[in-house]
């Protein structure tokens, strides 16, 4: 067994080792051993971090976001607080470029930041509305914003939106109270205007320990897995936590049909 291994050791020393006798003669033997532990260091710290891809991903998870007044409650879009994660920013333009939605519901205004950042996308692709609506009144002002101050699951909110929907291809994002009954509740109405191949997000399902807030209780991650119990037509599309932190784990949903 110890000679196999030596006998693997001596291989992969000796295949790393003669490409890089392009050398002169003087330093063709030292440049091609520092070349080769090089190489050989990058292929085993790639496969590494691979095999330990969860805990550094969860790792930097939490040191992001618990280091909230230089991170996430320091982001601002053209001035205004935003409060977001800007990877799940890029991959909000990326679906609005691709998905071009007429209609984007926001429920949870707060700053305002993330409703004039979604404005800003649709002034850019020259389509689109935002409906943002929040219990209170923000400070932000876009041609393209219709602002709603109310409670989001209220009959007379959900009116309004329908008005302004109608017919219109759609996507939402939950954002408001994080309890697990208001976001199922959320949910259960505000996926009604979601268009076939939109997407219906859910934001900081990351809390009540995915991975942070462990004494949050139970919050938007389990308000998902409720709701797709019941609801087929919506598929989580992991694809949309490409960039491996998302404050949105397993929160975008697409509708299929």
């Amino acid at each position: 067994m110890i000679k196999s291994l030596k006998s693997k050791i001596i291989n992969k020393i000796k295949k790393l080792i003669l490409p890089c006798l392009k050398y002169s003669p003087k330093t063709t033997l030292k440049r091609g051993i520092i070349k080769s532990i090089k190489i050989w260091r990058d292929e085993i710290e790639g496969k590494i971090i691979k095999y330990f891809s969860n805990f550094y991903t969860q790792a930097f998870h939490k040191l992001y976001y618990y280091s909230e007044t230089k991170t996430w409650q320091n982001t601002y879009w053209l001035g205004t607080p935003a409060q977001k994660c800007p990877l799940d920013l890029w991959i909000y333009q990326e679906i609005i470029y691709e998905t071009k939605p007429e209609i984007i519901i926001e429920t949870g205004t707060a700053k305002g930041g993330s409703a004039l950042f979604l404005a800003s996308l649709c002034e850019l692709i020259k389509k689109g509305e935002i409906i943002t609506i929040d219990i209170s009144d923000s400070f932000i002002f876009h041609p393209r914003i219709i602002k709603i101050i109310g409670d989001s699951t209220s009959e007379k909110i959900i009116q309004q939106v329908k008005e302004i929907v109608k017919n219109k291809t759609t996507m939402v994002i939950l954002d408001s109270d994080h309890s697990k009954t208001h976001v199922l509740k959320e949910m259960e109405i505000y996926s009604k205007f979601v268009s076939v191949g939109n997407y219906l997000i859910v934001e900081d399902t990351n809390i009540n320990g995915h991975p942070v807030l462990f004494s949050f209780g139970e919050g938007p991650m389990e308000a998902v897995k409720k709701f797709l119990q019941k609801e087929k037509s919506f598929k989580i599309d992991r694809d949309k936590e490409k960039f491996f932190l998302t404050f949105s784990p397993k929160g975008f949903l697409r509708k299929q049909f």
